[in-house]
């Protein structure tokens, strides 16, 4: 289980970031994490709970998660279409000349602090 450690360095940058603006609470976090990223977002929370709750800053703080759908692109006839429905055989023309548009992300979009 890799979301351990990827949530180690989710707490290590919002620290730095919350140093870096005087913060002293967050009350959740907001992550983009891709389709395709092999982030498990069930594990991802369960890691967060238990590390994030052993942080003053962080304490009670919630994880929340926005899904970033997989697209790929297909050079033979320049259509996108769904990865995780067609992985990298073109739909439209066959073609395996694809590659990853978006989807495998791993991000943190915001920080959410109290009013």
């Amino acid at each position: 289980m890799h979301e351990l450690g990827i949530v180690f360095y989710i707490i290590r940058d919002v620290k730095q970031a919350a140093a870096e603006n005087g913060v002293q609470k967050v009350t959740a976090v907001v992550m983009n994490i891709g389709e395709v990223s092999t982030i498990v977002p069930e594990y991802l929370t369960d890691c967060w709970r238990w590390a994030a709750d052993r942080e003053e800053l962080l304490a009670g703080s919630e994880l929340r998660i926005n899904t970033i759908p997989a697209v790929t692109h297909c050079d033979a006839c320049g259509k996108e279409y769904a990865t995780v429905a067609n992985g990298k055989t073109c739909p439209h023309c066959g073609s395996g000349e694809t590659w990853l548009l978006r989807g495998n992300e791993v991000e943190i979009k915001e920080i959410v602090v109290p009013d």
